[in-house]
């Protein structure tokens, strides 16, 4: 048997507050590797914005601008009351247009250096004239149709297309009040079945190469059928846009002078209309052509009448915006357009989301 060892050399039990020592001294131990670990850890960066999130911060941005040179130019003392009013007006348009598109875009994290960093807030680097709001706005309302048409969103095309609807009014209106040549606007023109095949779909920005957006207009190019229309869609077009037809041939056979020239010039706009989305829904001559030898016009006056009818059909047309193929809609997003221009030409108070009636208010 081996000898038992002495006793001095024997291990003997911490004591109570030896243990609770070496426990602390673990635990810092550990808390200080972990921090190690935290601090060695790369910081966070900024998310590369996808393709929709790049065209909702373009829109915004440009919205922005708008409001902010239009306010600016409100404070020229110079300028007459009508067209500080409008002036007014777009700018407060425009700050509703950044707030439904949802603001600013803001990651929450901080730049080391923020001073340092250029400003992303839009600045008006040109003269503050009704001129240069003219420009900006046409500016802002081309790329907002061409990313309306674009966009893979639905919801986020139909809003765009209203923001572009309201903000070519806008442009057309401010020109108008201020003697300035009014601004080209779009012409709609439904295309021919035999389009259908062989057109390549608009572009959209890519996700991996952030930059700028498109922003060629739906009506410069190639006019595509829209897709994603169903059937019953097609028969009301046709049925709201041959009714427009009718009403406004009838009250032009009782106008006369310009005003019978104005319902007439409207009343052909709609009836070819009808006739192109008949023959592109495949219902004309068939048993499920909607359209109707008399339809009951409503008892109101000219304007009111006129008004009634386009408010009905930018309502149609911004619906379908939201429901059909990205790539497609060009045509419907002029339509909107269109729309709106008529219903300002014949009294309409201007709104701020043609075709959006929830948001009106």
């Amino acid at each position: 048997m081996e000898p038992h060892p002495p006793a001095s050399r024997r291990a003997r039990p911490l004591s109570a507050p030896a243990a609770v020592r070496a426990v602390v001294l673990a635990v810092a131990v550990a808390l200080l590797a972990g921090c190690g670990v935290r601090l060695e850890s790369p910081p966070p960066s900024e998310p590369v914005p996808d393709a929709t999130e790049l065209v909702r911060r373009t829109a915004v941005a440009d919205a922005l601008l708008v409001a902010e040179r239009a306010g600016s130019t409100t404070t020229s003392p110079d300028l007459p009351a009508p067209v500080l009013d409008e002036l007014g007006r777009i700018a407060q348009d425009a700050h509703a247009h950044a707030r439904e598109l949802g603001g600013e875009y803001r990651s929450g994290i901080e730049e080391p250096d923020e001073e340092a960093e250029p400003s992303a807030e839009p600045t008006a680097t040109g003269p503050a004239t009704p001129e240069a709001v003219v420009v900006t706005l046409v500016d802002a309302a081309a790329r907002n149709r061409a990313a309306a048409s674009s966009t893979s969103g639905g919801d986020l095309g139909r809003l765009l297309a209203s923001v572009s609807a309201a903000q070519t009014v806008a442009a057309t209106r401010l020109a108008a009040l201020s003697g300035i040549p009014t601004p080209q606007a779009p012409s709609p023109q439904v295309p021919e079945p035999s389009q259908e095949e062989a057109l390549p779909a608009t572009p959209t920005p890519s996700a991996s190469e952030p930059g700028s957006v498109e922003t060629t207009a739906p009506g410069d190019g190639p006019v595509r059928p829209p897709q994603g229309m169903t059937a019953a869609d097609y028969r009301a077009l046709v049925a709201s846009e041959d009714g427009a037809r009718y009403a406004l041939e009838v009250r032009a056979a009782r106008a006369d002078g310009d005003v019978r020239a104005r319902l007439l010039d409207r009343s052909r706009a709609h009836g070819q209309r009808a006739e192109a989305w008949a023959r592109l829904g495949a219902v004309d001559g068939t048993d499920q052509d909607p359209r109707r030898v008399a339809y009951q016009v409503p008892a109101d006056d000219d304007a009111v009448l006129v008004r009634t009818l386009e408010r009905g059909l930018a309502v149609d047309y911004a619906t379908l915006v939201g429901t059909t193929a990205p790539g497609s809609r060009g045509v419907l997003v002029d339509l909107l357009v269109d729309g709106a221009l008529t219903l300002d030409a014949w009294g309409q108070a201007p709104s701020p989301f043609p075709g959006m009636p929830e948001l009106d208010g």
